[in-house]
Parts: C-alpha cells; sequence; structure tokens
C-alpha cells in the first residue's frame, strides 16, 4: 500500500466516521424531541436562563467597581456588566439543554462506535473454516 492509498484510506475513514456521528446525532435529536424544531428546545433554554443572567450582570459589575480604588468608569462597569451577562446566559443556555446534548452525544457514540466496528471487521475478516 502507498502512502497516497494509505491517506485516502484513512480520508474516507474518517468521513465515515463524521457522517455516522452527526446521523446518530440527528436521530437521537429527533427522538428526544418528538420531531418538534431544535429552535423550540433552545428557545425555551434561553427563558429559563434569565437568572444567570442577572447573576452574572450583578457579579461583572460588582467585580468592576470593586477592583479600582477610584471612583469606578460607568462604561468599565457596564463592560464587565454585559461580559457577566454573556457568561450567564451562555452557561444558562448550557445547562438547559444539557438533556438533549447528552442525548445527541451518546447516540453520535453509539453510530461511531457501530462504524468503527463495521471498519474493524473489514480489516480483519474473521474465517470460521
Amino acid at each position: 500500500m502507498t502512502t497516497l492509498e494509505w491517506m485516502e484510506s484513512n480520508i474516507d475513514y474518517g468521513c465515515s466516521l463524521i457522517r455516522s456521528a452527526l446521523e446518530g446525532a440527528r436521530s437521537a435529536q429527533h427522538k428526544a424531541l418528538a420531531c418538534a424544531p431544535i429552535t423550540s428546545a433552545l428557545i425555551d433554554s434561553v427563558r429559563d436562563s434569565w437568572m444567570p443572567v442577572v447573576i452574572g450582570a450583578y457579579v461583572g459589575a460588582l467585580g468592576a467597581s470593586l477592583g479600582h480604588r477610584r471612583k469606578p468608569r460607568y462604561g468599565a462597569v457596564l463592560g464587565a456588566s454585559l461580559l457577566g451577562a454573556a457568561i450567564g446566559l451562555s452557561t444558562g443556555m448550557a445547562w438547559g439543554s444539557r438533556r438533549l446534548a447528552g442525548d445527541m452525544a451518546r447516540g453520535a457514540k453509539k453510530n461511531i462506535d457501530t462504524a468503527r466496528d463495521a471498519h474493524w471487521l473489514e480489516k480483519n475478516p474473521i474465517d470460521y473454516a
């Protein structure tokens, strides 16, 4: 086997693993959401993450105002507050969609394992005779 053939074989195998992972994630998503669009799940997680946004904004503003000996500038407080709110939003969304993400990861892993097993059996055929 030449280097070019080896590279083509490995690239094809990697592409098949990626395709099987995406297929597994999609099927798990459809099963978990009962064929509802994923945007509804994301909207629900955004709606439920208002408390982490408020806490993040408060902690950001508090950190910016306590960080200096002088009177804090309002731009710095606003910037830190917005950064804290963004961190709170992303954390709240990740927490709210953790079940869906876990189901999708398990579905992708299951399909990847199936593709890896098929690839191994293709490379190492079992001869019972």
